[in-house]
């Protein structure tokens, strides 16, 4: 599951403004969120992996005419992001998926081996995270609905990431931590997306 929204100018990575105007905040977040789709994209030629795109801002129309019709969008609910992420959990694990995960699309340094290594470590673990430097978390997936890691957190605060551990631990669970990225949320972030946008070109693979 990617939460993200549409890349309307003045709604999109509002926190690099002014260092970016509206219409580039806007178009680095389309970047970022068609990158992160290829990361995931491969992932279903080696198993049965359905993705889905919870959207904010825009309608369905309009996100099919931008990312693809053949994923599976909902909108995201109301309420805050941990309201927003215990319903799309519970939407998964009622259709009887056996682990289901996060992401959103901030995090450039997030790779396709690194998702794999998330589902890997689900089939031994009950919770996987992954850390990123501003105190919160760039995935986070399960191999059931756990409400309970989605309350009493102070989102968009350094305290994220570590008051979900705290949780996790006094619900007696399995934990496993992937490696620690950095999301692109601030000015100071750009040259990370700055680098991977040459370390693609190197490749061959561009990133528009």
């Amino acid at each position: 599951m990617i939460f993200t929204r549409y890349p309307e100018p003045g709604k999109a990575k509002t926190r690099l403004m002014p260092a970016l105007s509206a219409e580039a905040a806007a178009d680095l977040h389309r970047q970022m969120t068609e990158y992160t789709l290829a990361q995931v994209k491969p992932l279903q030629q080696n198993c049965e992996l359905t993705v889905e795109v919870w959207f904010a801002g825009g309608d369905r129309t309009q996100m099919e005419l931008w990312l693809s019709a053949d994923l599976r969008y909902q909108p995201q609910p109301e309420g805050n992001l941990g309201d927003r992420m215990r319903q799309a959990f519970q939407a998964a694990f009622d259709r009887d998926v056996d682990a289901a995960i996060i992401i959103g699309t901030d995090c450039p340094e997030l790779t396709e081996a690194l998702l794999v290594k998330a589902f890997q470590a689900l089939q031994q673990t009950d919770v996987v995270l992954g850390p990123a430097t501003d105190g919160g978390y760039y995935l986070i997936g399960l191999r059931q609905a756990i409400p309970e890691l989605f309350q009493a957190i102070t989102w968009s605060t350094d305290r994220v990431l570590q008051q979900t551990v705290t949780i996790v631990e006094k619900l007696n669970l399995s934990f496993t931590l992937l490696p620690m990225l950095t999301d692109v949320d601030r000015p100071e972030d750009l040259p990370i997306w700055e680098r991977m946008k040459d370390t693609r070109s190197t490749d061959g693979k561009s990133i528009r």
